[in-house]
């Protein structure tokens, strides 16, 4: 299982402040995502998540600088969420640096977006659903019935799309749900938050997660890299 480190951006920086020495004073704290995503790939890791706050309000990316220098200075794939749930949002990520997105419900919902979303990133297309049924269920949904994640999943795999990111999946009743979807729909199955330690690291993976997401917990010094690559192997 892949361990995937995530910086929220924010005006350009990280909206946490990394330091990856606290424990022993070592080093210096930063905020710049270029300098965290560096670290983190320096440990191995296969793949950078970022969060555009500002793009998610905006309701098109924004930290495109924050971006484009975390991709001069990393040779490694990097997802963009935020401010990419359409095809021209998903071009402007592309042509920043960025070589994956997530989208948000709204795509899944809406089949004519999800088109025009697979159409410029094909595989490289992922949509994030929250694994809560109170939260699916809360969702104004365009269509007279709300649907499973069972059935959401499938549907979407009908699609096109190769990927989903399950949000809050470190609970025991989502972990089983997980573990359900791994075994039963064919797709890329990452988890994103939920996670507070190794165990919950071990959950996942023997879910049958394929990547874990971990920002806050990482960066906080919470959640040690190594260890949780450790953990997922």
């Amino acid at each position: 299982m892949q361990v995937i480190p995530a910086i929220d951006l924010e005006r350009g920086r990280s909206r946490v402040v990394f330091w990856p020495g606290v424990s022993s004073g070592v080093g210096a704290p930063t905020d710049r995502p270029d300098r965290i995503a560096e670290h983190f790939v320096n440990l191995g890791a296969p793949l950078i998540h970022l969060i555009d706050f500002d793009g998610a309000r905006a309701g098109s990316p924004v930290n495109l600088g924050a971006v484009g220098e975390i991709a001069a200075r990393v040779a490694t794939p990097l997802q963009l969420a935020g401010g990419v749930d359409t095809a021209d949002g998903i071009r402007l990520a592309f042509a920043a640096g960025a070589t994956r997105v997530l989208v948000g419900l709204a795509v899944a919902d809406d089949p004519a977006a999800l088109r025009a979303c697979l159409a410029v990133a094909g595989d490289w297309l992922a949509v994030g659903l929250d694994a809560r049924p109170d939260r699916l269920a809360a969702f104004p949904w365009r269509r007279p019935r709300v649907p499973t994640l069972r059935e959401l999943a499938d549907e979407l795999v009908g699609q096109g799309v190769a990927r989903l990111v399950l949000s809050h999946g470190g609970e025991a009743a989502e972990v089983a749900t997980l573990s359900e979807l791994a075994r039963t729909v064919d797709v890329e199955l990452l988890v994103a938050g939920g996670v507070r330690d190794l165990e919950g690291v071990r959950r996942l993976r023997d879910a049958g997660a394929g990547g874990i997401i971990l920002g806050e917990a990482l960066l906080s010094g919470a959640i040690d890299y190594t260890a949780a690559r450790e953990a997922a192997a």
